[in-house]
């Protein structure tokens, strides 16, 4: 005898309702109770459990990275300005910038200069914070709230209609009393995570002054210090530190030799989702290994060195991020709802961490030009959108120039990226719009269209913020870089 029952499913925030048969008075599945993993001291030959760490490092590297953030901003004593360049807090506080990043920060790679950002690491082992969000009438923004799988968690921003005002985001756990005035709150399913402001501002002088009052009441604290008052914090009096020199690479937040030591505090910090059973008795048997026997540890430590170099390491570039369409582009559409597409969330997590949803932001990469061939500086590029295919969103779009470490290129104009933010960009009488990418200036009338580049290989990249359909489904992708 069968029975059809109705179950529900999540998917991102919706819920999705399905039918599902199953067999009554049939035995229960093996899944609906524990299943047990290696017995503990299971011999491992060295061989077997460089296999092991290695899969095991690529998996967890993400969640290494995220607890590494959080413990490196512990010791401050409030938001700072790391390196004059970089917004800084300690956890479950914030630090907002007050214009576009700087070209000297080195701590997240693809920044971009379309927003003013702001950095609010997350503990929530001991209570809730408050995030605040100020009106912000028609000017787009989201914040990215991600767990330490680098997955969000909470829907804020200009897409999702939110209402100005105080939200909570709270622990799994968290069984607390909501006070009045709070809007929703938001359970991490983690002990740690990341939120990342974004507000899209022009390269208008009077609009960058416009954007102070509403970036100065972004703020986020413990649940004890909420008062049901708006917070105003003037962030262009926020202290900076001196200048970082971190060789030019992003800072590096996973470090192999002290992976498997920290990765005991992440398994307690990141519970298994369904369908990870596996992973963590294959992890946890593994700690417990290595943990009785040195040469065993050293051997873990090895293949993690060897999977930084040989696995990882080219995960930083484009062409091995996400899957290709047109043009030599390639892209990703579950950013920040990985589930188990662990390459995904770990070339993401190497190339250009902190990637929003897809409904939120799309974005597309490239290192090679029309021809196949390395984008370069010492060559000259054309890219150009023909009329009425410039990215289609609702928000904002722009085309990002980066070095081969994924930051800006220093230049003259201070120009790193082109799209809605500059209101002077010159369309050809066709209608189409020609984006010139090369390291000499153009003709004086293709100045305003000019995307410097340096005298080296070089990527680009395309953010679309709140894509419509066309984008979300591949449907449009960007035009190629053609070689001149």
């Amino acid at each position: 005898m069968k029975k059809t029952e109705r179950t529900e499913f999540r998917k991102g925030d919706e819920a999705v309702k399905k039918d599902t048969t199953a067999e009554v008075g049939a035995a229960p599945a093996e899944t609906a109770k524990a299943i047990p993993g290696p017995v503990p001291g299971t011999r491992m030959t060295e061989a077997y459990l460089k296999s092991l760490a290695t899969s095991v490092y690529l998996w967890a590297w993400p969640m290494v990275n995220i607890y590494n953030r959080v413990e490196a901003f512990r010791p401050l004593t409030g938001a700072v300005y790391g390196g004059g360049v970089l917004p800084l807090a300690p956890p479950n506080r914030s630090c907002m910038l007050n214009d576009y990043v700087e070209p000297e920060e080195r701590s997240v790679a693809c920044p971009n200069q379309d927003v003013v950002y702001g950095l609010c690491p997350l503990d929530l082992t001991k209570d809730a914070v408050v995030l605040q969000v100020p009106d912000f009438d028609d000017r787009f923004w989201v914040y990215q709230v991600c767990d330490q799988r680098t997955d969000g968690f909470a829907s804020l921003g200009k897409m999702y209609g939110t209402k100005p005002g105080f939200y909570l985001l709270t622990g799994a756990n968290w069984n607390g009393v909501v006070p009045d005035g709070i809007n929703a709150v938001f359970k991490c399913p983690t002990a740690y995570g990341i939120v990342i402001p974004r507000v899209f501002q022009t390269d208008d002088p009077a609009d960058k002054n416009a954007v102070q009052p509403l970036i100065n009441q972004i703020g986020m604290y413990p649940l004890n210090e909420f008062d049901g008052k708006m917070k105003i914090t003037d962030w262009k009096k926020t202290p900076s530190t001196p200048p970082e020199d971190s060789g030019g690479a992003e800072t590096k937040w996973v470090v192999p030799e002290k992976f498997f030591d920290q990765l005991p505090t992440v398994l307690q910090q990141v519970p298994q989702q369904r369908g990870e059973e596996a992973i963590y008795g294959q992890a946890l048997a593994m700690l417990d290994a290595i943990s009785r026997d040195p040469k065993l540890k050293a051997a873990a430590i090895q293949a993690a060195i060897e999977a930084e170099k040989n696995l990882v390491d080219p995960l930083s570039k484009f062409v091995n991020v996400g899957y290709p369409v047109k043009n030599n582009w390639t892209t990703q559409r579950n950013g920040a709802q990985f589930g188990l597409d662990y390459l995904t969330r770990l070339a993401c997590a190497k190339s250009n961490i902190f990637v929003n949803r897809p409904n939120e932001t799309r974005y597309f990469y490239l290192d090679l030009d029309a021809s196949g061939d390395r984008l370069d500086g010492n060559s000259n590029y054309t890219v150009t959108f023909i009329k009425g295919q410039v990215p289609p969103v609702k928000g904002f779009w722009s085309l990002t120039l980066y070095n081969e470490e994924h930051f800006f290129a220093p230049n003259d104009l201070k120009r790193y990226s082109l799209g809605t933010k500059n209101k002077d960009l010159k369309y050809d009488a066709d209608g189409s719009l020609t984006i010139y990418v090369q390291s000499s200036p153009p003709d004086t009338d293709k100045m305003n269209n000019w995307l410097p580049a340096p005298k080296a290989p070089f990527s680009l990249y395309v953010r679309g913020y709140w894509p419509e359909d066309a984008i979300l489904t591949d449907s449009w992708t960007p035009p190629p870089a053609v070689k001149n």
